[in-house]
């Protein structure tokens, strides 16, 4: 199972999520579109993401644009330009029981989306003053 996850720079906030059997661009479109759906009309929002097919692929882009966020990419292997990615999949993997092996794919599912809601409305952040994502987000979009 491969997870997708846009996550918003400042707040922290997980904004889109989806769990699918593939890597293939579907999971990766889903979770742009639940976050497009919180994005204000008159936002000028920046996605950046690695150089991952799902990300690069033609459907992926297009959307990006249709909706005005400006793209920016990680330089070819590179994962330093992307440690906020990489610090988040390692908290849902040690701190949310994500990174041990599943029997069931709807206890997957079930234990990613109740992560992405602890993660969100509980975990204090160090970075945010000690404040939860979400409470940071709010603020923002007030």
């Amino acid at each position: 199972m491969y997870l997708s996850l846009v996550m918003d720079a400042y707040s922290r906030k997980i904004v889109g999520f989806d769990c699918r059997e593939s890597l293939e661009m579907q999971g990766a479109l889903r979770a742009l579109s639940m976050s497009l759906k919180q994005l204000p009309a008159d936002a000028h929002a920046v996605h950046h993401s690695d150089r991952g097919i799902q990300y690069c692929c033609e459907p992926y882009i297009r959307r990006l644009q249709e909706a005005g966020v400006q793209i920016s990419m990680t330089e070819e292997n590179h994962c330093y330009e992307n440690s906020q990615a990489e610090r988040l999949n390692g908290i849902l993997k040690q701190e949310y029981g994500l990174g041990i092996t599943f029997r069931e794919k709807a206890a997957l599912r079930r234990t990613v989306t109740q992560a992405v809601l602890l993660y969100n409305h509980h975990r204090p952040h160090q970075s945010l003053g000690y404040r939860m994502p979400s409470k940071v987000h709010e603020e923002v979009m007030a």
